[in-house]
């Protein structure tokens, strides 16, 4: 006989929504209400992968498709969990929490993926948590049967709430190894850009993970070869796709426009909230002080992307530098940027540090967080050949540090690869 928990995942779930990915995800009408208020709908006008399908024509999902795939997920994953005994310590206002916690997750996502992840800015989810705790959102989802304090703080980890054993469960739950998020996007991501390497099998994934109040959800060993494949999957995706030359070429133009814009004071923080793909590339074009701003959203727009000049990896980097420290911080790169183009000026060449971009990669983790119950131990220490330093190597194999210039000068770019110890000596500078 099933628990009221477990029936309440259930019952009233009638209201059809068609998705590409799983077919009918059902909601109740006040979920379905959810995804009809206007914070919500704005997630329908931002791109999940930005500038992707200049790339991969195809990725043109939405925020919006995605967040409800996550829903999807995340009760089918509470489905599982309560029928092996997660019931005894959830309730029907936390379930319902949790599930409006899914579909909200990304309510306060900025536009065009991670252009602005490196701003003094508010996290998304800090964002998230605050529009749930506004009017009109605060009463929708106390009328899906959630609560909205506990909601918030299901998103935002950092969010000052009353810690609880089930807020803790939901947290990891949401947040991990194998959450709802991780394989909504793997599995969509890889459809819309037609590649195979993000498809994961998530009816065995589902069906192999056992409740824990603490831990949030344990494995068998079984399930080492799919969790495997998901730390596999992640890598070949930000490798292909997520991280892709031209990709992260696109973003750090459009990254470029946004600290000019922002140094000049053309732009403040304050502006850059609540915008869509649309909205974001209005207000950079419609820059009245600094061109910088324009020419470089307009070209992204138009797909005119800056070209590669150069490639710096990991183990080349000398990180131990202390200009390194200065050159990873998003605010004083415009600074190098313009002391290399003195540097290719002596040189001859005619160029100034607005149409150069150094690039450097954000922090990227691959979660392996997990207890493999019949072997009794944490995932990294366990029968998986996907030990810590494997996981790390991942990374640093990622970790590519590169220069882009602006197209106009392509001749220039194959000269600039051969200057590159030019580069040594402009990142092992002091400013």
């Amino acid at each position: 006989m099933k628990s009221s928990i477990e029936a309440s995942l259930i019952e009233s779930y009638t209201h059809p929504v068609r998705d590409v990915l799983w077919g009918h995800i059902y909601m109740t009408d006040k979920f379905a209400s959810l995804t009809e208020s206007s914070l919500f709908r704005r997630l329908n006008r931002i791109m999940q992968l930005g500038p992707v399908y200049l790339v991969y024509p195809g990725a043109t999902h939405t925020r919006a498709s995605h967040s409800i795939g996550v829903y999807h997920i995340g009760r089918r994953l509470l489905q599982n969990l309560t029928e092996r005994g997660a019931s005894a310590w959830l309730t029907h206002e936390g379930v319902k929490s949790f599930l409006a916690a899914c579909l909200l997750h990304d309510l306060g996502h900025f536009p065009y993926t991670h252009s602005l992840k490196e701003l003094s800015l508010s996290s998304h989810e800090a964002l998230t948590a605050a529009a749930i705790l506004k009017e009109p959102l605060k009463s929708l989802v106390g009328e899906a049967g959630a609560d909205p304090a506990l909601t918030a703080a299901i998103v935002d980890k950092e969010m000052a709430s009353p810690v609880s054993d089930e807020l803790l469960f939901y947290r990891k739950l949401l947040s991990g190894a194998l959450d709802p998020d991780k394989l909504d996007y793997l599995n969509r991501d890889a459809r819309f850009c037609g590649v195979p390497y993000g498809a994961q099998d998530v009816d065995f994934i589902l069906s192999r993970l056992y409740p824990d109040k603490e831990r949030g959800a344990d494995i068998d060993s079984k399930l080492i070869p799919n969790v495997e494949a998901v730390l596999f999957s992640k890598y070949l995706m930000y490798r292909t796709v997520y991280w892709h030359r031209q990709v992260r070429a696109a973003t750090a133009m459009v990254k470029k426009a946004l600290i000019t814009g922002l140094v000049s004071g053309d732009l403040s923080c304050e502006s850059l909230y609540n915008l869509d793909d649309t909205s974001l590339f209005s207000l950079l074009s419609d820059s009245e002080r600094i061109k910088t701003c324009k020419n470089l959203v307009e070209a992204v727009r138009e797909g005119v992307i800056y070209g590669t000049a150069a490639e710096i990896s990991y183990e080349k980097a000398d990180l131990s530098n202390p200009a390194w420290k200065n050159i990873r911080d998003i605010n004083k790169r415009a600074q190098f940027e313009e002391k290399l183009a003195q540097e290719l000026r002596q040189k001859g060449l005619n160029i100034s540090g607005e149409d150069i971009i150094i690039d450097i990669p954000e922090p990227v983790s691959f979660e392996t967080g997990l207890f493999v119950l019949d072997e009794g131990r944490n995932f990294s220490d366990s029968s998986s050949a996907f030990k810590t330093e494997t996981v790390n190597a991942f990374i640093e194999t990622l970790y590519t540090i590169r220069i882009y210039i602006n197209q106009k000068y392509n001749e220039t770019i194959k000269t600039f690869l051969q200057e590159c110890s030019i580069l040594n000596k402009i990142f092992n500078s002091d400013l």
